[in-house]
């Protein structure tokens, strides 16, 4: 890491975030996935699912288990996952390829009948996210290492991990939610310096927002 700069040199001489100290699979996760606004309802159903899981563990963890994750919950379709029975949960207690945690487990069942229920009051998942999108005014003027180090919750992450919370959704503390925002991009914390923070605050711009 250069510094306190938070920002390390990858593999094609260009500064990074420090975060995924150059491992393959990570860098490419940073590069291609981090910060950049997605609109589809399953990856966010999946996202805000495993950063519950990821809760107590890295997720570099859950990362590596993402695509047996995919597998053992039905792509995240939430429509099915809130279909599950207690034999289903009893299935996945016995994967190995996930995490096998019963709470978290029984959580992502009944986060996906809250989801179901959520998308049909307010159109789709993206469009009850999208509205937690801070504005200008709630955002640092400059995005370093000191203020990731310092908010690892905001003023709007509480705001959403309670609504959730109130609409019955499990293991979606502020902490959790802050990591869905940073990683579906309703917000950009690629810090200044970056290779990739141009990139996806120009995605960002250009992204139509769900209504």
């Amino acid at each position: 890491m250069q510094n306190d700069t938070g920002l390390i040199v990858g593999p094609d001489g260009a500064m990074r975030c420090f975060w995924h100290g150059n491992l393959p699979d990570y860098l490419a996760y940073h590069d291609n996935e981090w910060g950049r606004p997605v609109v589809d309802d399953r990856r966010l159903f999946e996202k805000i699912c495993l950063e519950g899981f990821q809760s107590g563990l890295s997720w570099l963890t859950i990362l590596r288990k993402r695509e047996n994750f995919r597998e053992a919950f039905d792509g995240f379709d939430f429509e099915r996952v809130a279909k599950f029975t207690d034999t289903h949960v009893e299935r996945l207690l016995a994967n190995a390829g996930i995490i096998r945690h019963r709470g978290k487990i029984v959580s992502t069942v009944n986060n996906a009948k809250r989801a179901r229920e959520l998308a049909d009051e307010a159109g789709s998942l993206a469009a009850f996210f999208w509205r937690f999108e801070p504005g200008p005014q709630e955002r640092p003027a400059t995005v370093d290492l000191a203020h990731l180090r310092a908010n690892p919750t905001t003023a709007v992450s509480v705001r959403l991990s309670k609504d959730l919370k109130k609409r019955g959704w499990s293991f979606v503390g502020p902490t959790t939610v802050y990591a869905f925002m940073q990683a579906m991009g309703l917000v950009n914390d690629h810090l200044e310096g970056c290779t990739c923070r141009a990139k996806v605050e120009a995605e960002r711009k250009a992204f139509r927002r769900p209504t």
